[in-house]
């Protein structure tokens, strides 16, 4: 989400938080699909319609602090990496923004691990009542390193994952065959869906891997209804290729390719939105229903000095009052 200066950090991201859950609210029945594939068991479906959002609940939750932990991590790691002219390269880019998922991952990891436990879960003989439930029943059944179950599989899977996107952002001046500069809305919306698609189908392998350490445990009924059994990252590799096939590594792919279409496109049209209320309500345009400039304001100044701006005036513009009047 490209930053803009006429809106402040609290501003971006309280829009980003409300994209982010809205997007993930209305594609979470792909979500539980997807999960439900890579675990392996299908004996949770039962429940109703309202099953579908199970554990969705804890995903926005879990979704500012890590975006706030990814936005201020990433910050410091690309100052750390730029020259001293203030220029980054493309690879320390992407290694910036990978070290500064891999530190909102490994921060927010719990509840990722509960959000699969309750999605996994039968909903006729649940294991946890809730969200804080699953929280204290984890830790005091199994011990912190349950809730961090499945986090190797999570950090490595971010190295395919930022390099398929780079390699589709390096591509896109010869795909469309003009400067990146010169690209449409549309043209950035699909960018963003293709190469989210192909990070998706490479790092998947390791996200499948991690939803099955999550999901498996001894306190669970069939712990946790996982279709293989392991004792660490190497042998769920090895027992899922074993028993499943290679093509079991990708086995919930496709509702999960398909989420992230409408996923991406609820998630910039609703930031897109709210950040023109946040630009309407900071003066900079006329209504958040057009995106038609205020006259006279100058679009350079930040919110502050905007507003002090508007002070100024306000003050040197009102009649002083008289020295009988006071």
């Amino acid at each position: 989400l490209r930053r803009d200066g006429r809106v402040t950090a609290l501003q971006r991201l309280g829009c980003a938080g409300l994209a982010g859950a809205l997007s993930l609210s209305l594609t979470a029945p792909l979500e539980l699909l997807t999960v439900l594939a890579q675990v392996g068991t299908w004996h949770c479906r039962r429940g109703g319609v309202r099953a579908l959002w199970k554990g969705n609940l804890t995903a926005c939750l879990r979704l500012c602090p890590y975006s706030a932990l990814q936005l201020a991590a990433s910050r410091r790691l690309v100052a750390l990496f730029m020259d001293d002219l203030g220029h980054i390269s493309h690879w320390r880019a992407i290694m910036a923004g990978s070290l500064a998922g891999m530190v909102a991952t490994i921060v927010t990891y719990p509840s990722d691990v509960v959000k699969t436990r309750l999605i996994v879960q039968n909903r006729l003989e649940p294991s946890y009542e809730g969200i804080l439930h699953a929280f204290y029943k984890i830790y005091h059944q199994e011990g912190l390193r349950a809730l961090y179950r499945g986090v190797s599989p999570a950090i490595l899977g971010a190295v395919p994952f930022s390099a398929g996107s780079f390699f589709v952002y390096i591509s896109l001046d010869k795909i469309w065959q003009e400067p990146i500069v010169r690209f449409t809305p549309l043209q950035n919306f699909t960018n963003g869906c293709v190469a989210a698609a192909v990070a998706q189908t490479l790092s998947f392998p390791f996200e499948t891997v991690k939803r099955k350490m999550q999901a498996q445990s001894p306190w669970l009924p069939h712990y946790g209804g996982v279709d293989v059994h392991f004792t660490g990252m190497a042998d769920c590799f090895r027992q899922t290729v074993k028993n499943k096939g290679v093509l079991g590594l990708w086995r919930g792919l496709t509702p999960s390719l398909l989420k992230i279409v409408p996923y991406f496109g609820v998630m910039f049209s609703t930031f897109e939105f709210c950040k023109r209320v946040c630009l309407y309500r900071n003066g900079y345009i006329e209504s958040p229903l057009n995106y038609k400039l205020t006259p006279g304001v100058d679009q350079s100044l930040h919110p502050q000095e905007l507003r002090e701006l508007k002070l100024l005036r306000r003050e040197n513009f009102e009649p002083r009052k008289s020295a009988l009047e006071n």
